[in-house]
């Protein structure tokens, strides 16, 4: 991953897909080694649910994943939540039936011009395969 730079096309990324590629033990690890050579963005609460999953799910603790996370963030791009992808969350969630974290994390890398794809595990997101805002198309995938 290179340092983060304005003009740049950037891959959405999922917690679980974050998961998988910060623990070299995971099941899934091998599956998204290849997002090495990526570009990857983030946001706040793909941050903040792979701290969880790390921490309360899978018995990580706190403060090597805390120290990992924020390695990560050094290296990517890290997009802010405005009260606009919050709108534009509840909208999607609504038309789309999804839960909230799913939907802000959507509407986050849909409101991004950097981002054109987003790689998740979730079976929720993956039926979807795009959405669009205006003219603006983000493809949804598996890693």
């Amino acid at each position: 991953m290179a340092k983060p730079k304005g003009d740049q096309a950037y891959l959405g990324i999922d917690s679980n897909v974050l998961l998988a590629y910060l623990i070299p033990e995971h099941p899934r690890h091998d599956a998204v080694k290849s997002l090495a050579g990526r570009n990857h963005a983030v946001n706040p609460t793909v941050m903040h649910e792979t701290y969880h999953t790390a921490v309360f799910k899978l018995g990580r603790r706190p403060e090597h994943t805390i120290k990992a996370l924020l390695g990560y963030m050094r290296l990517v791009l890290c997009l802010p939540l405005t009260s606009n992808t919050v709108k534009l969350g509840l909208k999607l969630a609504s038309q789309h039936g999804l839960g909230g974290r799913d939907a802000l994390i959507l509407a986050s890398y849909l409101s991004s011009n950097q981002v054109s794809e987003l790689v998740t595990m979730d079976k929720a997101l993956l039926r979807l395969k795009q959405v669009k805002l205006g003219k603006k198309i983000l493809n949804i995938s598996r890693p």
